[in-house]
């Protein structure tokens, strides 16, 4: 049988597929597995989390093709279209028995090829509602981290028994073999924040209140900053942000991350002391070992009885940043109050990922077997599954 693992989005979402192409290719040497990318960044990052994943297996790699024009776009900094590099390579795509993607987009191939399962891997554990979205009945096979995620898809149909597995979070496996330790993002025994801000307008906190929460921390004598948004908000900011941003970045008390490497390999998530943010599933993440959090409300969102905050029940929420240094305070302070919460949150969440001994079975390991059988299973069977209307709708101690 024949896999592959494109990569068409952003690099947060490799580590949390790749783990998972290494182990299938490892554990099932009859099965030919393909990785494709479409730009030498994406390549880059792989090759690296392969390195330290120490993974030996024979995957095939691929640059995907694209457009001259497309091509030129991309690397003057444009995000590419997706779903022309996915009309592009429809007939490469198309000729595998499964396709595993860690996002969503990839459905849109749907239309144009017949042959393939189509497996989702998520990218996060959060729980913003496009994680639960109706285009999701459309994977023929769906890998989530914990219970939690499952009852939440189960009880919108989204899902059915038989077509899901649990306790799947590869970029943990990749994490947990690799050196975390790393140096102090400072040496001045303040407590450091991590501003985490996610990236889709109307539910980040950057647009109302991004501007003043770098003021805050700029004029404070008790706090740190890492400021490491989502790695797509970097996209939305036009030339006066950037500008804005900038003034801050000498300071010896603030860390400025747009978009890098360590955006994405939890370097800011297990360094900081207090999570600052709104929606991002890192949190979720940073939980791995509890800590104060504090979450921004500018917006005025009615999230109390609404799912998608459901972690805004694990510390204070702040409608004014006024009061920012105030509530981080009181957040360090009453920590001990939200810690079973945020206990009992990262275990829904997660499972026993990260919780087992030293001969645990990685959870990418895991999912492979579930994927191969899957696909060996039902590849006698056509598949069926009609398209949604939305389907185009475009390790862990501190050093």
């Amino acid at each position: 049988m024949r896999f592959v693992f494109p990569f068409i989005g952003h690099i947060h979402q490799i580590p949390h597929a790749l783990p998972i192409a290494a182990e299938l290719a490892d554990r099932y040497p009859e099965a030919e597995v393909h990785v494709c990318f479409i730009n030498e960044e994406q390549e880059r990052f792989a090759r690296r989390l392969l390195c330290e994943y120490s993974a030996a297996a024979p995957l095939h790699f691929r640059r995907l093709r694209l457009p001259a024009l497309e091509r030129w776009r991309m690397e003057s900094g444009w995000t590419p279209w997706k779903q022309l590099a996915l009309f592009v390579n429809r007939a490469y795509l198309g000729s595998f028995d499964a396709i595993v993607a860690p996002e969503q987009t990839t459905l849109w191939l749907k239309r144009f090829v017949a042959r393939p399962k189509f497996v989702w891997t998520r990218h996060g554990a959060g729980d913003r509602a496009s994680g639960f979205a109706s285009r999701t009945q459309n994977f023929d096979y769906v890998l989530m981290a914990g219970d939690k995620i499952a009852r939440r898809l189960l009880d919108k149909k989204l899902i059915r028994i038989g077509q899901y597995s649990t306790g799947i979070y590869a970029k943990f496996d990749w994490l947990k073999r690799r050196n975390c330790n790393q140096r102090p993002f400072f040496d001045n025994g303040r407590i450091t924040v991590l501003y985490n801000p996610h990236f889709r307008c109307g539910l980040s906190s950057w647009t109302a209140a991004g501007r003043a929460v770098l003021e805050a921390f700029a004029s404070s004598s008790r706090y740190n900053l890492i400021f490491a948004p989502h790695i797509r908000l970097r996209e939305g900011l036009c030339r006066t942000d950037l500008a804005f941003i900038e003034r801050y970045r000498g300071l010896p008390h603030f860390h400025i991350d747009l978009g890098s490497e360590r955006s994405t390999d939890m370097s800011y998530t297990l360094a900081a002391d207090v999570y600052l943010g709104d929606v991002s599933s890192q949190l979720a993440e940073f939980l791995v070992r509890p800590r104060p959090c504090v979450f921004l409300n500018p917006m005025k969102a009615h999230w109390q009885a609404d799912a998608c905050y459901q972690q805004w029940n694990l510390g204070p929420v702040l409608d004014d940043v006024a009061a920012l240094e105030a509530t981080l305070d009181i957040a360090v302070a009453s920590h001990p109050d939200f810690l079973a919460l945020q206990e009992a949150y990262r275990d829904e969440t997660f499972g026993l990922i990260g919780q087992g001994g030293a001969h645990e079975i990685p959870s990418s390991a895991r999912a492979a077997d579930a994927i191969f059988g899957f696909v060996n299973r039902s590849s006698r069977w056509p598949r069926v599954a009609p398209l949604s209307r939305d389907t185009a709708a475009s390790p862990f101690t501190r050093s």
